[in-house]
């Protein structure tokens, strides 16, 4: 039987550098629990269109459909900024989701008890915060046809157009419900069915996918704008939410600031199963290729370790190791080790990329 296979795009930035760290965690892994990665690694985004004149090589799309799991840094850089739309770093990411078929994007926003204090709510709303946000990530008004500006007498008129099938909606939310079996079976799905046809639309199927096949999960709707007030009321009333692509980027970057930094967050882009029975999948960071700090060995690369973590946890059924990994990170951080993203508080050592790493190791270490 062949090792299971990862291709990972370091990208741009601080890409390299928290890539590193996790190459760490994928090493110890083989050497101490027997889980031996094949890993291969390519270029994406701006140091693909250094190299290739475009940010993701027909060679590296080949690769990603074909391995297990695609594990990424982060893309771009204002080096790129003036670079024709077509070229731009971010293109090579978007391709990515959209040639995989990656529709269900797993946003999780966990609150960290030695993190807690750094949120801007108040601790007790914040500590011990766990819910996931599924956000539908290859339709919807990004996708939707038609688009463009256009002019209309003497002014321009920009046009985008909010699309949704039937068969897009379901989909997602298998995905939702299938994930709050696995938690605490609960999903509230957000859209604006009030003032929308395609929220009308989006409700109606979710309903009709929960009645026909996971009646045993709690199903509850709300309007996405009292969702957002809602999450920065009480968060901890949600598990999973499912929403589609715009108000999903809306609410789940509003709940990755509830956690305090953005350093500490993954994310996962779930597409549908090959033959092994595998979703394809991409795994990242969610924060971006930060140039200011690149190469300094200030960068958090706790948010892409955790995204290993859930790479284990969803490509490869290794949830009892992702739990190990996970573990690790939290006594790490409760021991008062800081990267620069978050220093501030008292009684805390303030470490480097690569020394934050090393940390997470020696905690996998102790778990033996």
């Amino acid at each position: 039987m062949s090792n299971p296979s990862l291709l990972i795009l370091p990208g741009d930035g601080i890409g390299p550098e928290v890539m590193a760290e996790v190459r760490k965690i994928i090493g110890w892994y083989g050497d101490k629990r027997g889980l031996v990665f094949d890993v291969s690694e390519d270029l994406v985004g701006g140091c693909a269109y250094d190299k290739h004149g475009t940010p993701l090589h027909d060679d590296t799309m080949a690769k990603a459909q074909e391995v297990d799991a695609v594990l990424l840094g982060a893309v771009g850089g204002p080096k790129y900024d003036n670079l024709d739309f077509s070229v731009k770093p971010e293109r090579g990411l978007l391709r990515l989701r959209k040639e995989m078929d990656l529709y269900a994007n797993l946003r999780p926003a966990q609150c960290f008890d030695a993190l807690s204090d750094f949120s801007s709510l108040k601790k007790d709303v914040v500590a011990g915060l766990d819910i996931m946000i599924v956000r539908e990530l290859t339709s919807g008004v990004y996708f939707g046809e038609p688009r463009g500006i256009i002019k209309e007498g003497n002014e321009r008129v920009g046009i985008n157009t909010q699309r949704y099938t039937e068969s897009e909606i379901a989909r997602v939310a298998r995905s939702a419900f299938e994930l709050a079996r696995k938690r605490n079976n609960k999903v509230c799905s957000m859209e604006k069915a009030n003032v929308m046809e395609s929220g009308i639309l989006w409700r109606d199927v979710v309903t009709e996918v929960h009645q026909a096949e996971y009646s045993d999960v709690e199903l509850s709707h709300m309007y996405a704008d009292a969702g957002a007030m809602q999450l920065t009321r009480w968060p901890k009333q949600f598990d999973v939410i499912v929403t589609d692509n715009l108000f999903g980027d809306l609410l789940s970057d509003l709940a990755a600031m509830l956690t305090g930094s953005l350093g500490m967050l993954p994310s996962a882009s779930l597409g549908a199963p090959m033959e092994n029975g595998r979703p394809k999948a991409l795994y990242e960071p969610v924060h971006g290729s930060a140039p200011d700090i690149a190469g300094q060995g200030k960068a958090n690369p706790i948010a892409c370790i955790l995204s290993f973590a859930m790479a284990l946890r969803y490509s490869f059924d290794k949830g009892d190791e992702a739990d190990r990994l996970e573990k690790a990170v939290e006594k790490v951080l409760a021991d008062g080790l800081r990267t620069a993203d978050l220093l501030g508080a008292e009684g805390v050592s303030p470490v480097s990329t690569s020394e934050m790493g090393d940390a997470i190791v020696a905690a996998l270490d102790a778990t033996l």
